[in-house]
């Protein structure tokens, strides 16, 4: 489908207040939608089920699914990702918050951190926590597409998405973090932590604090799934970009046993990871629940492709008919973490943004953190 047509599609299911999701996998050119033909709100509770899932932070809660069989399924065809010029004449400038505002949420912030690194300090087993915050936009762009366009154009290697639901809410992001990724019985997730500007140099030095929040981050998917998983081998930690940041990664694969039901012990093994929660996790959760003063929603929640059937053939020559037609359905879960997230609610964007707090946390060295992680963000609204 032409990009004009995919696009107008979904302006039109907006308009009906309809649900839907657009989203774009890193790095790959195509985008797909999934348009709910009605306004029902679902869940899953076992992840058997086959569409679109979007899961809070506190898994307690439901997470919602746009179901495959309730819904049509679009994809654009067109290359536009980071090769259309997006359209950005008559979008007035944002307002942020006010000085005095955003004066008092840094105090607020450096505060909770505090706090975090005096508890960590004196718990000999509370080795991290992460601490998050909002901070609101006024007088911005709000068009859903419009700010979708602009986000798949500027974060290339990114899981960039638009998510909508008329009982729910609007939901935009490009998060850097693959929760898992499994295909068939092949598993692979990955570690990401450690957070620095990028500055247009090769030679790349981390912190002790940033090595040691990321080798956390390994620790614990080693720790839930080595015995889950067949032949699981570990990466050695590589250096990313995502936008104007740099983090650090580790990938991890294995395979799932052939007798597993469902995948929904493999998620719960691994939301909410170290890097939006903390170590030992129930310890980090409860810090989060009695000092951010604040509901995260589907902030470090996880969203994405569940139980999908996609087809792989023997050959990939497309002169070789007579091999193709061997080809397999095999099951493809994709989910990522909710990071680098905003929510629409009107003529306001929420932007959610957060960091890993460790014994050596400076607390105004995580608040600068926060600001450089809302910068590429901001310049998009």
């Amino acid at each position: 489908m032409t990009q004009d047509r995919f696009f107008d599609k979904i302006e039109s299911h907006y308009k009906s207040q309809l649900p839907f999701v657009i989203y774009g996998k890193p790095d790959d050119a195509v985008v797909k939608a999934m348009l709910q033909k009605d306004d029902e709100v679902c869940d899953t509770e076992d992840f058997v089920e086959s569409g679109f899932v979007f899961s809070p932070f506190d898994i307690e809660k439901n997470t919602i699914l746009i179901p495959s069989r309730k819904a049509t399924s679009i994809v654009c065809t067109d290359a536009i990702r980071g090769k259309e010029k997006v359209d950005v004449s008559g979008v007035s400038k944002n307002e942020s918050s006010t000085k005095d505002s955003l004066e008092k949420t840094k105090s607020l912030h450096m505060d909770v951190v505090g706090s975090a690194v005096k508890a960590i300090k004196e718990e000999e087993e509370f080795e991290k926590v992460v601490i998050s915050r909002t901070e609101t936009i006024v007088g911005s762009e709000t068009s859903p597409i419009r700010l979708f366009k602009k986000l798949l154009q500027t974060y290339k290697s990114a899981f960039v998405y638009c998510w909508y639901h008329p009982k729910i809410g609007l939901w935009l992001g490009a998060t850097p973090e693959t929760l898992l990724l499994i295909q068939g019985r092949q598993l692979s997730t990955m570690a990401l932590a450690g957070t620095q500007q990028y500055k247009g140099i090769d030679e790349v030095v981390w912190q002790e604090k940033e090595k040691t929040e990321q080798q956390l981050v390994t620790d614990f998917i080693i720790g839930n799934l080595e015995s889950s998983l067949e032949g699981l081998s570990i990466g050695s930690p590589k250096t990313i970009k995502a936008g104007s940041l740099l983090h650090l990664k580790t990938e991890l694969k294995g395979r799932l046993p052939a007798n597993i039901q469902n995948i929904k012990s493999v998620v719960m093994a691994l939301h909410p990871t170290p890097a939006v929660c903390g170590m030992p996790r129930e310890r980090a959760k409860q810090f989060i629940m009695d000092h951010e003063n604040y509901d995260r929603e589907f902030y470090t929640g996880f969203l994405g492709e569940l139980n999908f059937k996609e087809k792989t053939v023997r050959n990939t020559n497309r002169r070789n008919v007579e091999n193709n037609v061997y080809g397999a359905v095999r099951t493809v879960t994709n989910l990522f973490v909710n990071l680098r997230c905003m929510q629409c609610k009107g003529d306001e964007i929420v932007l959610y943004v957060g960091g890993g707090i460790t014994k050596d946390s400076i607390p105004e060295n995580e608040w600068e953190e926060t600001v450089n992680k809302t910068s590429t963000i901001k310049n998009i609204l």
